[in-house]
């Protein structure tokens, strides 16, 4: 990897980002921010894959007053989103927001923009100035004509300035468009002019899997540049996808340590078992493992469908499934020690990698 931009130093929280910190990786709850329970139940899920922060919209009052509880209970760093209305800014902060995401432009006049800063500055809570392809103001787009780099960079420029105007620089930015030559262009055209964090992302990047795609591909060349400080993987798809795109490609960029070692089969007709729920829970349960573990021995595990090429798969690998009628067989280091109901073969499996990794 090409050598890290440089850039400030910041806190959301207890996560240090910027100026040589771990890259962290984001999500945004997708069910309403006033529905408590189901917010910290995708927190949880999310922590668990390995995300770093986690962003809520906060579109109006009902949203604001659930933000108290939620911060007190989140297992992670909170953002709050908000637009247009800077009081439901200061609720946030108020609330116990680690963070905000807004665009000083669209809250109102210089003394909205001040109050909400000064509240900001007093609790040391950043503030992302999030730039998007498709929410430029009018005014850029009559001069530039459409939503070009040039203006992406532009419209974040002037926020910062009115920021710096008040002597409030804890910013991190994000000039994200929907398509991957536009997204390049804005990012590295903003990194030669602040030295601000970067978070990285395409904006409305698609569903499951093009936004996948599309995402590794433009934020993949970035951070071989060494740009970007944090990231969100934005889909069309639950969360845990989101997680789990983003942890993989830091780690495919050498940016994160090793996780689960998994090697699972494509599946065939031969195939009678799971393989897939098999493989992902394995892949689930070590990420667990390892967060909980991190001095642990990251042990190769293989999750194979039938006997093609389980049994040599097996012989690879510290543990092994390989998969029959409704069963699969366990080997440990190439030795066969059960055949199991698929049903237990998993559990039997998870208790031996403790055992081994530890």
């Amino acid at each position: 990897m090409t050598l890290r931009t440089q850039t400030r130093r910041l806190h959301i929280g207890p996560v240090a980002i910027g100026g040589g910190a771990p890259i962290s990786v984001q999500t945004m709850a997708n069910v309403p921010t006033a529905d408590t329970a189901a917010v910290l139940r995708q927190i949880d899920r999310a922590a668990d894959l390995g995300c770093d922060l986690f962003r809520v919209a906060v579109p109006d009052a009902e949203a604001a007053a659930t933000l108290k509880p939620l911060c007190a209970k989140s297992r992670l760093p909170l953002i709050a989103d908000i637009h247009f209305d800077y009081r439901l800014a200061l609720a946030a902060i108020e609330a116990g927001i680690d963070a905000l995401r807004i665009n000083p432009g669209n809250i109102g006049g210089a003394d909205r923009v001040r109050a909400v800063v000064e509240a900001a500055k007093a609790r040391h809570i950043p503030i992302r100035i999030g730039v998007n392809g498709g929410s430029l103001g009018k005014q850029l787009l009559a001069k530039y004509g459409t939503a070009t780099p040039e203006a992406l960079v532009e419209s974040a420029l002037d926020h910062v300035r009115l920021l710096e105007e008040l002597d409030f620089r804890d910013i991190k930015i994000s000039v994200k468009a929907s398509d991957i030559p536009r997204t390049l262009a804005a990012y590295r055209l903003l990194a030669t002019k602040v030295d601000y964090p970067l978070h990285l992302g395409l904006t409305e990047a698609g569903t499951a899997l093009r936004g996948t795609v599309t995402s590794c591909v433009a934020l993949s060349r970035l951070l071989e540049e060494g740009l970007g400080d944090t990231l969100r993987i934005s889909l069309t798809a639950p969360i845990e996808e989101e997680v789990r795109v983003g942890v993989e490609l830091l780690r495919a960029c050498g940016l994160r340590a090793p996780g689960a070692w998994v090697t699972s089969c494509p599946t065939c007709g031969r195939t009678q078992v799971d393989v897939r729920a098999a493989a992902d829970r394995v892949s689930d349960e070590l990420e667990r493992f390892y967060r909980l573990h991190p001095q642990a021995k990251r042990l190769h595990v293989a999750v194979m469908g039938c006997v093609v090429n389980g049994p040599g798969e097996a012989r690879e690998a510290d543990l092994a499934l390989c998969g029959g009628k409704g069963t699969f067989a366990l080997y440990r280091r190439g030795e066969h020690l059960a055949t199991l109901p698929a049903t237990e073969a998993v559990d039997r499996l998870l208790a031996l990698l403790a055992e081994l990794s530890c």
